[in-house]
């Protein structure tokens, strides 16, 4: 049998390799790659077409111009991958903006000389399809060997979203929320976020299970006028998502919102939690019932995961 060479093309394909007790096969991953640590030391295969630095503005227009010129956001290093020689590669049909698309990866792979690795596209939108993702990667690695192995790492983490809805079904109120998944041009968070919302006991708006995340504008937000709001924009950790919070909060409307008023606005590591839809969608869940809440959970993720937009206002101008 010929031993296992995995590349993922997706982070959170590489924490579903990670989940299922893997990570030791895994020879290669994509830029964006972090999870576990330990595979930052592999080398990366893809990279981005444009420049990542800047504001959550400027990105988005860098992005929307390569893709009204028809032109792929990421580039494959196919010289990498022929040195790699894999035998499985992991990707996504999901979004092309947040990783390189399964067309890019099966043209790279028609190129290489000497191997044809076995693709394997992942595309969830909610929870369930998480789950069957975790079975088709683990058949796909392991054969009949790994549907036994699926099933233990399924069922750990769906015993964590369990407990999760257990502590919060005393909750007396269930919080309006809208989570932000781009500040600039506004965009809710879909797919898997609105699921997650009411799992932790909470009543999303603007944005509905399963489906890919809308724009939305201000308009909209002061309607709806969420008790809590979230920002977890994709790609953005907590600090710099505390800075691209600056452009909201320079808008005219952002004083006029309840969530700002009652001190309810939360800031998260979006890109290590929520933007990954593979088994840390768990840990996700469980920030979101820490911060829906609190007087039901203990705050094992603040400071790490999320943090008050309030609060962290107010120590820097303490400072």
């Amino acid at each position: 049998m010929t031993p296992l060479k995995i590349v993922s093309l997706l982070p959170s394909a590489t924490e579903i390799i990670h989940c299922l007790g893997l990570t030791e096969y895994q020879v290669g991953r994509s830029h964006e790659c972090d999870f576990p640590a330990a595979v930052t030391a592999l080398p990366p295969c893809t990279a981005p077409k444009f420049n990542p630095e800047g504001t959550s503005g400027e990105i988005h227009d860098r992005v929307t111009e390569l893709l009204q010129s028809a032109l792929s956001v990421y580039q494959i290093q196919t010289d990498v991958l022929e040195a790699l020689q894999p035998t499985h590669i992991l990707t996504q049909a999901q979004c092309e903006v947040c990783a390189v698309s399964l067309p890019e990866v099966e043209a790279a792979v028609a190129s290489l000389t000497g191997i044809a690795p076995h693709i394997l596209s992942l595309q969830p939108n909610r929870l369930a399809e998480v789950w069957a993702d975790i079975r088709r990667v683990a058949i796909a690695l392991l054969g009949d060997a790994g549907g036994a192995r699926a099933e233990a790492a399924i069922a750990a983490l769906k015993a964590r979203v369990d407990h999760c809805q257990a502590q919060v079904a005393t909750a007396s109120h269930r919080p309006t929320v809208v989570c932000i998944e781009w500040p600039d041009p506004l965009m809710s968070a879909g797919n898997w976020v609105p699921e997650l919302v009411s799992l932790a006991g909470g009543r999303p708006l603007l944005a509905q299970v399963g489906q890919h995340s809308p724009w939305i504008t201000w308009n909209d937000l002061v309607k709806t006028d969420p008790e809590v709001i979230i920002l977890m924009p994709c790609g953005y950790d907590i600090a710099t998502t505390i800075r691209e919070s600056q452009g909201l909060r320079d808008h005219p409307y952002w004083s006029l919102l309840r969530a700002v008023k009652t001190g309810r606005v939360y800031v998260t590591d979006g890109n290590q939690y929520f933007n990954r839809p593979g088994p840390r969608l768990v840990d996700s869940l469980e920030i979101l019932a820490e911060i829906l809440h609190p007087e039901q959970i203990s705050p094992r993720y603040a400071g790490m995961g999320w943090r008050s937009l309030q609060d962290c206002l107010t120590f820097a101008a303490a400072e």
